[in-house]
């Protein structure tokens, strides 16, 4: 968990990190949720039949959890302004997943604190960004 935010105490290329499990039993949960139920997420046998090396992470999930960062960077008193991610990889389930953002600028426009940040999702090693995007989010000051 990340803690809310201030704007006068955040700097520009500063980063912010969550780690998530990713098992089976969280893909199908997310999979009741959202009504995805493609067996790619859950069925090791399709999956593999498919020439995936395991099943994989909805791609929603991965954006909902960019947007969970976000959400815990605002805080109460803070808020989203835009945010948006692109699917460009898959990450095999039963691997953590780092959910990041950095700050690539902090700025005042319109009377409001605002950070503009890259955000995305790279798998356990760190190696694969399979999930990048922007951001923009107004602080408390």
């Amino acid at each position: 968990m990340v803690e809310a935010q201030n704007w006068n105490a955040v700097s520009e290329g500063q980063e912010f990190i969550l780690t998530e499990e990713m098992d089976s039993q969280r893909l199908v949960v997310w999979a009741a949720a959202s009504g995805d139920f493609y067996q790619i997420h859950y069925d090791d046998d399709f999956a593999k039949g498919n020439n995936l090396p395991d099943i994989i992470v909805h791609g929603a999930l991965k954006g909902m959890l960019v947007g969970r960062l976000l959400d815990e960077i605002c805080g109460t008193e803070g808020r989203i302004k835009n945010w948006g991610v692109s699917y460009r990889g898959m990450d095999p389930a039963r691997r953590d997943l780092t959910i990041h953002a950095t700050v690539t600028k902090k700025y005042e426009e319109d009377g409001e604190k605002l950070l503009d940040l890259e955000v995305g999702v790279k798998q356990d090693d760190g190696s694969t960004e399979t999930t990048p995007g922007t951001a923009t989010v107004a602080l408390p000051a």
